[in-house]
């Protein structure tokens, strides 16, 4: 049993869940307010160790130069760039930031989490390369796709991919785009050394320590329960301001606060499994990511992608994700997850995401239903010589896309991305949903910023300029500002050599 404690402290700002979001919240509030107090709870024994995991995230640092479905095809047959240029702008302001961190010695080692690594489209089929080469010329005319390259000459992808290439006995045309401007990011080691600086900065750290209960007292502050894990007591704190950045865990813990944001919003959980390469001799043959075009009914997280891994600084090599079910929120969550975050305000909108997204579930069933060799199969769409024995399966993380009503696509609509969710004023604010949330960290909690401390955005604007020289600017109307942005983080972040004049 449970003992009560007479813990109760008062703090200026408490974050739930130390992954990469909180971490990065917190690191530039310190920046921003170094005086204010805050305080993280964090159930695991560790920060970066859920959605942030080296092995639950892809880890690509989207930023557009790869993924298909960031640049749909229009019924007309144009390509619609406007969400690839957004991503990439906002994975320039990760870097940006991260950059400043290291410049200014808050953390040290960038190759300990980003190292670079070409990003390559990969097609097969005279359709799918239309496709490609009509994205290739949308994008390689804009600065922030400059050194992008196509080719559907056989002998040129055997250069740039040849574990893919080699050994393709099939006769059907293939292509592929290639930009080296591309990276690999370990956004739980990343996640540490923030929180390793947070520490330093007297942010209050607490592990094993999990939020029950999230309610609004009378004078406006918010009080959170919650359960400590060490000493088996319950303990009660208080803020003005509070962060829900517990990944799957978030809704649950929105819907506690009663806001009226929080109704009328549901979640689908969906899990992944690659595929990992333990033969070395298969991974020093591939040196890239390389992403492919998502069956059809499958999410968009569920893009095909062979990629190049830096994990524990040991190059891996990993193929999927495979899509499967569980009802978990999160990877160390409940079964009880999903039936518990069904409400009364959202049980129409969960039925009705439900029949409006019946491809989706036959297509989740189907990958439940396949065996190893059925992955390996697939594998071999990319890897045609594939060997059994040469890979394992590992369980990656789990990701709930919201559902919520829309305008537009009306009642139980599935959202793809990431999601802000604050009160109408600003004391409360959550982040729900999937990719690219990682990638684009920085720029989410400059909004947050934005949303929720208006009333110092004017004072604190030259500091975030400091950090962030691009902030408030249009990168992709500004070619010379992206070339030195972009030479100057590449320095910094150990992704070109010194001697050397243009990033890679």
């Amino acid at each position: 049993m449970k003992k009560m404690s007479n813990k109760h402290t008062t703090t200026d700002v408490i974050m739930i869940g130390a992954g990469i979001m909180s971490a990065t919240f917190a690191t530039l509030l310190k920046e921003l307010a170094p005086d204010w107090d805050i305080t993280i709870f964090e159930k695991l024994e560790n920060g970066g160790e859920e959605s942030s995991n080296v092995w639950n995230n892809a880890g690509t640092g989207h930023s557009a130069l790869c993924e298909l479905n960031y640049t749909p095809e229009q019924p007309d047959g144009s390509i619609d760039t406007s969400k690839a240029l957004n991503i990439n702008e906002k994975f320039q302001v990760s870097k940006q930031f991260w950059s400043h961190l290291v410049n200014s010695n808050r953390i040290d080692n960038p190759q300990d989490f980003i190292m670079p690594l070409p990003h390559m489209s990969f097609v097969h089929g005279e359709d799918n390369i239309r496709f490609l080469k009509k994205r290739f010329e949308a994008l390689s005319g804009n600065p922030l796709f400059k050194g992008m390259e196509f080719s559907d000459d056989p002998e040129k992808l055997k250069e740039w991919i040849p574990l893919i290439m080699e050994n393709r006995a099939d006769n059907q045309p293939t292509a592929a785009t290639k930009i080296d401007d591309g990276t690999d990011v370990n956004f739980g080691a990343l996640t540490r050394k923030l929180m390793d600086h947070l520490k330093r900065q007297q942010v209050h750290i607490n592990y094993n320590h999990v939020v029950d209960d999230i309610k609004r007292t009378e004078d406006g502050a918010w009080e959170v329960k919650v359960r400590n894990f060490e000493r088996g007591t319950l303990e009660t704190h208080t803020a003005n301001f509070v962060f829900i950045g517990a990944g799957g865990g978030a809704l649950p813990l929105l819907q506690k606060t009663g806001i009226p944001q929080s109704k009328h919003v549901g979640g689908f959980p969906v899990s992944g499994l690659f595929l990992t390469c333990n033969n070395p001799d298969v991974i020093q043959k591939h040196q890239a990511k390389v992403y492919g075009k998502a069956p059809v009914g499958a999410p968009p997280m569920s893009v095909p992608h062979l990629d190049t891994r830096y994990i524990d600084n040991q190059k891996s090599l990993l193929f999927g994700p495979f899509a499967g079910f569980t009802p978990k929120f999160l990877k160390t969550g409940s079964n009880m997850d999903l039936l518990g975050s069904v409400k009364p305000n959202n049980v129409l909108t969960m039925l009705a995401a439900g029949a409006k997204n019946m491809p989706l579930t036959k297509y989740l069933i189907g990958q439940l239903m396949l065996s190893k060799e059925q992955y390996i199969e697939t594998l071999r769409e990319f890897v045609p010589d594939a060997k059994a024995e040469d890979w394992e399966i590992v369980t990656a993380g789990q990701r709930v896309q919201v559902i919520k009503d829309t305008d537009t696509g009306g009642k139980g609509t599935l959202q793809f991305g990431t999601e802000i969710v604050n009160s109408d004023d600003g004391s409360i604010a959550a982040l729900l949903g999937a990719s690219p949330g990682a990638s684009t960290s920085v720029s989410i909690m400059l909004e947050i910023i934005e949303k929720c401390f208006p009333e110092h955005v004017e004072e604190w604007a030259p500091k975030i300029k400091e950090m962030v020289p691009s902030y408030g600017v249009s990168l992709k109307d500004n070619p010379e500002l992206i070339h030195d942005i972009q030479t100057r983080t590449a320095r910094m972040l150990g992704l070109v050599d010194e001697s050397q004049e243009n990033p890679v």
